[in-house]
C-alpha cells in the first residue's frame, strides 16, 4: 500500500520567499526517493543562508554603518541601487546623494521598522508602484531633488504613519488629476514644487485637513483653479514662491481662514496697479506675514501698507533679504489708520541702494505707535529720527545690531522722551567707540533692563559711567576695552565681557547672579568676595591652569562653572580635587569631554576626569623622605647586623690583606732582622718580658725577637709597624691565653697578620699556649687560627720546672726550623 503526500517549504530570507513542493513517498520501495528529497531540501537550505550571507556582506561592504546600527548612512557612496541585505533592524536609511535611478518593488521589503528614509539628491526617475507598501511605520520621506515626471498616490497608499514629506526640485509639472496625498492622515509638513511645476488643480489636497508646513516652490506656477487649497482646514506656516501676483491672489482667496503664518517669496510688488490684486488679503486671518527676498518701490510701499493694516488679526510683520526701490518719497501718502493688532515689526537685510538719502519716515509716525517689539538688523541705518523714537512710545524691544549707529547718531535716536518703556536694547555690531557717551546718551532709559553693545570698538573705558538705574543686563564683549572699572553699573545682575583680553577681574558687583568672561585672559577664578550672589561663571578659553577646593567652595551659590577649553596643569592637588568633590560633574559645563591636561607631558590631551598620577609624582617629599628615613634604618641595621657577625673585622683585614698584597710575599733574606716576632696581651707581659725574652735572647746563639713596647718605630702606623714587623722576623710567636683571646691590641695583631700568614699555607707561626684554652672560646672570626689549633701542635708552658727545660728546647728548635 502506497502513501503518496505532498511535503511543501516555504523560507523566506532577504528579500525572496522561496517555495519548494516536492513529492515523496513512504513505501518501502522508495526509500532511495526519501534519501533523495532530504538531499534536496538540505542543498535549498544551504542555499538560502549562503544567498542571504552574502547580501548582508554586499550591504555591510556599500553602507559600513549598517553593520550594527539602527542608523544606516549610505549618502555619498556613489550606489546606482538600493543595496541588498537590509533588515528590520533599520529605522533611519539615508541614501542621500547617490545615482540611483529606480527603486524596485523588493528594495525595502524587508526594512518594516523604516522610520526615516532619505533619498533626495539621486537620479531616481521610476518606482515601482509597491516599493513602499512594507514601510507602515516610515514618517519621514524625502524624495526631493530627483527625475520623477508624476507623483503617484499608489507610492503613499500604506504609509498610514508618514508625517513629513519631500517631494520638490523634480520634473512633475502638475499632481495630476487627484490626490496623490489622500491616504496621510497623519501628514504634518509637506513641500512641493519644481521649476516645472505649472498647475495646481482641484482635489490635488483632498484628504489632507491639518498641516504644520506647507512650502510650494512655485515659480513657474501659472495655473491655480479656484478652491484647490480650501479642503486643508488650518496651516500653520505656509511658504510659498512664485511670481505671478494673479495665482498669489487666487491662493489667498483660498486661505484667508486657515493660515496663521503666511510667508512669501521671491515675489515683486513693482506696479502699484498690481497691488490692487492683492486687497484681498485684507481680509486673512493670518497673525503673521512675512515677505523674503520681496522687491518693493516707493510706488507699492503705500498700497502694501494699507493693505496690512487692514488685516484684522495680524500680529507680526517680517521683512528679510529684501529690496527697496526708493528714497522714501512715496507718492501716495500713507494713511495713517493705526493697525490695532501689530505689535512685532522684524526687517533684517533690507536693501537700500540709495539709503543715504532716505528720508526722515514722517509719513509712518503715526503707525508706529503700538509697536512693541521692532529689529532693524543689517539695514545700513546710521540714525533713527527723534520723532521717530518718541512715536514708539509703547516700545518694549529694539533691535539695531549689524547698522552704522555711531555716537553721535545714538544721542539723537536715543533723544529725551524717545523709547520711554524700552526695556531691551540691542546695538551691537554697530560703530560705538565712546562707552561714556554711549551710557550717558542711554542713562534716561527709566525702564531699560538688557543692554547688549557688545562688538564695538570702545578702546577704552571710563572710570565712572552714568547708566540707567533699572540696568540688570550688560554685554561688553569683543569691545577691546582693557579692564574693568567702576563704570560697569554696581547693580547688575549678567555681565557679559567676554573676549576683551582680561587679566582680572575685581569689581564689586553683590547681586551679579551671572558673570561670562570667555577668551580673556585670566590666569585663576576672579574672588568670591565681590561678587558672593554668582550662580552661572564662564571663563571657558583663558589662561586658567587649575582651581583649587578652596577657590571652588568659596562661591556658595554656583550652580554651573564653564571653565573647559584652559590649559590645564594636572597637578596632584588639581586632580585630588576635581576626583573626589562631591557634585562637580553637575556644575562643571562640558565635563569631562572639554577638560584635558596640558602638562605634564605625559598626561597632556587627556581628559583631566580620566588622569591619575602616581604616588611619587603627587607626594615627592613625603616619599623622599620616606626613602631617607628607610636608608637610615637599613644602615643603622647593617651596623647592627655588621657588629654582631664582624663585618668591620672583615673589613679590616681585607684592608689589611690588599696592603699586604702590595708587598712581596717574603722580604729578601737581608731584609730580615727578627727570628721572631712576639704577639702577646699586655697582661701576659710579665711573662713574656721576665722569662721568655731573657731565655731566648740570652741563649747561646742568643734570638733577636721583635716586641711591639722594644721595636715598633714611634709615629709610624700601627698597621704598618705590625706587617713590617713579621716582615723583617722568620717567625712569629703567638702567646695564647685567655688575656690574649680578650685584648684588643692581640686582635690587631692577629687581624693584620692572619691573611699574611695563613694564606701562605707555611709554618711561620708558632704558637705558645701559655695557660689552658678552649679552641672555642677563639672569636670564630680566627677562622684559620682555630683550625690550626685543631690541626696542629702548639707548645703548652708546663708548670713543673722539670718539664720547663723541655719546653724552651723545642721552643728554640721550632724557631731555628
Amino acid at each position: 500500500m502506497v502513501d503518496d503526500q505532498f511535503s511543501c517549504w516555504h523560507l523566506k530570507t532577504g528579500k525572496r520567499t522561496l517555495s519548494f513542493k516536492i513529492q515523496s513517498s513512504t513505501s518501502k520501495t522508495d526509500r532511495g526517493n526519501i534519501m533523495t528529497t532530504h538531499t534536496w531540501r538540505v542543498l535549498a537550505i544551504y542555499m538560502i543562508l549562503a544567498a542571504n550571507l552574502s547580501e548582508q556582506q554586499a550591504l555591510k561592504q556599500a553602507c559600513p554603518s549598517c553593520g550594527t546600527s539602527q542608523l544606516c548612512n549610505c549618502s555619498f557612496r556613489g550606489l546606482d541601487f538600493v543595496p541588498l541585505g537590509l533588515t528590520a533592524k533599520i529605522t533611519v536609511l539615508d541614501l542621500a546623494h547617490n545615482r540611483i535611478k529606480h527603486i524596485r518593488s523588493p528594495d525595502l521589503q524587508q526594512a518594516v521598522n523604516l522610520r526615516v528614509l532619505q533619498l533626495q539628491s539621486n537620479k531616481i526617475s521610476s518606482i515601482d508602484e509597491d516599493s513602499f507598501q512594507s514601510l507602515a511605520k516610515l514618517e519621514l520621506l524625502d524624495l526631493s531633488n530627483n527625475s520623477l515626471a508624476h507623483v503617484s498616490p499608489v507610492w503613499f497608499g500604506h504609509l498610514f504613519s508618514l508625517q513629513h514629506l519631500h517631494l520638490q526640485g523634480n520634473s512633475y509639472r502638475d499632481l495630476g488629476e487627484s490626490s496623490p496625498f489622500s491616504s496621510l492622515r497623519n501628514l504634518s509638513s509637506l513641500h512641493l514644487g519644481s521649476p516645472r511645476f505649472s498647475v495646481i488643480r482641484q482635489g490635488n489636497f483632498e484628504g489632507i485637513e491639518l498641516l504644520h508646513k506647507l512650502w510650494i516652490d512655485g515659480s513657474n506656477l501659472s495655473q491655480y483653479e479656484q478652491g484647490s487649497l480650501k479642503s486643508i482646514k488650518k496651516i500653520n506656516h505656509m511658504i510659498i514662491n512664485l511670481r505671478s501676483i494673479n495665482v498669489f491672489s487666487d491662493i489667498v482667496r483660498d486661505l484667508l481662514h486657515s493660515v496663521a503664518w503666511l510667508e512669501v517669496r521671491r515675489i515683486a510688488f513693482s506696479i502699484a496697479a498690481e497691488m490692487q490684486l492683492l486687497r484681498v488679503m485684507s481680509s486673512s486671518f493670518a497673525k503673521k506675514i512675512s515677505f523674503r527676498q520681496t522687491l518693493l518701490t516707493d510706488a507699492t510701499v503705500p498700497e502694501l501698507v494699507s493693505i496690512l493694516e487692514d488685516m484684522p488679526k495680524l500680529v507680526e510683520l517680517e521683512l528679510v533679504d529684501c529690496r527697496l526701490l526708493g528714497t522714501g518719497q512715496w507718492e501716495i501718502q500713507i494713511q495713517a489708520k493705526q493697525s490695532q493688532t501689530l505689535r512685532v515689526f522684524t526687517i533684517e537685510k533690507l536693501s537700500i541702494e540709495e539709503f543715504y538719502l532716505f528720508t526722515d519716515l514722517q509719513a509712518v509716525e503715526g503707525l508706529i505707535s503700538l509697536f512693541r517689539r521692532v529689529t532693524v538688523q543689517n539695514t545700513k541705518v546710521f540714525l533713527v529720527p527723534c520723532r521717530i523714537s518718541q512715536c514708539l512710545r509703547s516700545l518694549e524691544y529694539l533691535d539695531l545690531s549689524s547698522n552704522l549707529l555711531g555716537d553721535q547718531s545714538l544721542e539723537h535716536s536715543a533723544c529725551q522722551g524717545g523709547w520711554p518703556s524700552l526695556q531691551t536694547l540691542n546695538l551691537s555690531r554697530n560703530s560705538l567707540s565712546d562707552l561714556e557717551m554711549t551710557s550717558k546718551s542711554l542713562s534716561h532709559l527709566g525702564n531699560l533692563i538688557v543692554l547688549d553693545i557688545s562688538q564695538n570698538n570702545f578702546g577704552e573705558i571710563p572710570d565712572m559711567c552714568e547708566w540707567p538705574k533699572s540696568l540688570k543686563y550688560l554685554n561688553l564683549s569683543s569691545t577691546q576695552i582693557p579692564k574693568v572699572t567702576a563704570c560697569i553699573p554696581e547693580m547688575l545682575e549678567v555681565l557679559d565681557v567676554s573676549a576683551n583680553n582680561l587679566k582680572e577681574f575685581a569689581l564689586q558687583l553683590p547681586v551679579l547672579k551671572e558673570l561670562y568672561l570667555t577668551k580673556n585672559q585670566l590666569k585663576a577664578l576672579p574672588g568670591a568676595t565681590p561678587i558672593p550672589n554668582l550662580v552661572a561663571l564662564s571663563v571657558r578659553s583663558n589662561k586658567l591652569n587649575s582651581f583649587s577646593k578652596e577657590e571652588f567652595e568659596s562661591f556658595k551659590r554656583m550652580e554651573l562653572l564653564d571653565a573647559s577649553d584652559n590649559n590645564f596643569i594636572c597637578s596632584c592637588e588639581f586632580l585630588s580635587f576635581v576626583h573626589h568633590e562631591a557634585g562637580i560633574a553637575q556644575v562643571l559645563v562640558g565635563w569631562p569631554d572639554e577638560y584635558v591636561c596640558d602638562s605634564p607631558l605625559a598626561v597632556r590631551g587627556a581628559q583631566v576626569g580620566a588622569v591619575h598620577l602616581s604616588l611619587m609624582e603627587c607626594h615627592r617629599s613625603l616619599v623622599v623622605s620616606l626613602i631617607c628615613v628607610l636608608v637610615f634604618l637599613v644602615i643603622l641595621l647593617l651596623v647592627a647586623v655588621g657588629y654582631k657577625y664582624h663585618v668591620v673585622w672583615y673589613m679590616r683585614m681585607t684592608w689589611a690583606w690588599l696592603q699586604a698584597k702590595r708587598k712581596p710575599k717574603r722580604a729578601p733574606p737581608k731584609d730580615v732582622c727578627y727570628d721572631a716576632f712576639v704577639s702577646y696581651s699586655e697582661n701576659d707581659s710579665d711573662w713574656v718580658e721576665n722569662t721568655m725574652v731573657q731565655e731566648l735572647e740570652q741563649a747561646c746563639p742568643p734570638f733577636r725577637l721583635c716586641l711591639h713596647k722594644r721595636d715598633f718605630v714611634p709615629g709610624k702606623w700601627i698597621v704598618d709597624n705590625i706587617i713590617d714587623s713579621i716582615e723583617k722576623s722568620r717567625k712569629t710567636l703567638f702567646v695564647l691565653s685567655e688575656h690574649f683571646v680578650q685584648s684588643e691590641w692581640c686582635k690587631y695583631e692577629l687581624d693584620f697578620s692572619h691573611f699574611r700568614l695563613f694564606d701562605e699555607n707555611n709554618d711561620a707561626a708558632i704558637l705558645i699556649l701559655l695557660e689552658p684554652i678552649q679552641s672555642k672560646a677563639i672569636p670564630k672570626r680566627f677562622c684559620k687560627l682555630r683550625k690550626i689549633m685543631n690541626t696542629k701542635t702548639y707548645l703548652e708552658w708546663p708548670a713543673s720546672e722539670e718539664q720547663q727545660e723541655m719546653f724552651w728546647f723545642n721552643l728554640k728548635i721550632a724557631l731555628r726550623s
